[in-house]
């Protein structure tokens, strides 16, 4: 296992060399931002992260993200000019020594909350997702926390009413073809594609996703059979969905090979519906069993990249949601010890 910390460039209020200072850091999950989705990642600026990585000790061995553009979801516009992008986007990384790439096929959102600042009993606090909150949303009038500023309002209802015409069918047949290209040059280049599942589990606004749960996975893998074309373990999407069984998950998948990159976190779920909050990783947090998670992973011979997924913000810490130092430190020194601790009994 290689734990690793989201760092977001030389723009991040978090800097590598205090990602550098977390016990047990290997490296960094980083991506270019100076390209629109779609285009071609200028190989300078690659160069240029790993360098500013190296530097601090730290490698830059996975990429979070290489955006999906809109029109390879959809399968219309320019999907094939975009998709042969994103093949050339995989040789620049690969050339600098990235092993994994982690993306999503989530349209339009690719996460959804309806609270960037819920307020928790500690004092501290986290994103969160309230059923009777959304329930209340007007998709004809949309105002989502964090995602205001990324569509006009006109640009938002365009993709809406697009994908409202999208079947689940289409757009697993859209993921499929993207893979069937890209996960070749995956092949050639020795680098492994890890989606992430949708955030949360389930439909948005009447638009489908795809990527929910074991059977959508099962699917996925079947049709594409590469062992590159694999799995980030995100246990707090997934664990927001009650009827995924964590730790199944995490042995079926570990087990096969497909678990290429680990994000850990705790949710707990905060009504009978669909509700919940982000709390801290450790497993008396939350829901999910964050222990018997890291065990499974160990036990199938999983060797992966992990990192601390959201953390909350606090000790008075003003930072991105999900993003701030502290709390994300915290979690990655209580991951290492699940992890050294599984790793010794299963070696016995």
């Amino acid at each position: 296992m290689k734990m690793t910390f989201r760092w977001y460039g030389e723009n991040d209020c978090i800097s590598l060399e205090q990602i550098r200072q977390i016990p047990g850091m290997t490296g960094v999950v980083t991506a270019a931002y100076d390209v629109p989705v779609g285009g071609v990642w200028k190989e300078e600026t690659v160069a240029r992260l790993k360098a500013l990585a190296n530097a601090e000790g730290l490698e830059m061995e996975v990429i979070e993200s290489i955006p999906v553009h809109e029109d390879i979801k959809m399968g219309c516009g320019k999907r094939d000019e975009y998709i042969a992008n994103y093949c050339q986007n995989i040789r620049i990384v690969a050339k600098h020594g990235v092993k994994c790439i982690c993306y999503n096929f989530m349209p339009v959102f690719d996460w959804l909350r309806t609270e960037m600042y819920h307020k928790n009993a500690d004092g501290s606090t986290s994103l969160a997702y309230s059923w009777e909150d959304f329930q209340r949303i007007d998709p004809n009038n949309l105002h989502l926390p964090g995602w205001d500023e990324s569509y006009s309002p006109e640009e938002l209802q365009n993709l809406l009413k697009a994908y409202r015409n999208i079947s689940h069918e289409q757009l697993f047949e859209n993921l499929v073809y993207f893979l069937k290209k890209v996960i070749p040059v995956c092949d050639e280049c020795g680098v492994s594609m890890a989606i992430h599942p949708d955030d949360p589990p389930w439909d948005i606004f009447g638009i489908p996703r795809i990527v929910s749960c074991e059977e959508d996975l099962d699917r996925m893998f079947a049709a594409v059979p590469s062992t590159n074309n694999g799995l980030t373990l995100c246990t707090g999407s997934f664990g927001a969905g009650r009827s995924n069984d964590l730790v199944h998950m995490a042995a079926k998948y570990a087990a096969q090979g497909r678990v290429h990159f680990a994000h850990l976190r705790n949710v707990k779920w905060t009504d009978d519906k669909d509700s919940f909050c982000e709390v801290g990783h450790l497993s008396a947090a939350g829901s999910l069993d964050m222990a018997a998670i890291a065990n499974a992973l160990v036990a199938n011979g999983f060797n992966g990249y992990v990192r601390p997924d959201h953390g909350r913000n606090i000790w008075g810490e003003d930072a991105k949601p999900g993003y701030g130092l502290y709390d994300r430190a915290l979690g990655a020194a209580y991951l290492n010890g699940l992890f050294e601790a599984a790793e010794k009994y299963n070696n016995k």
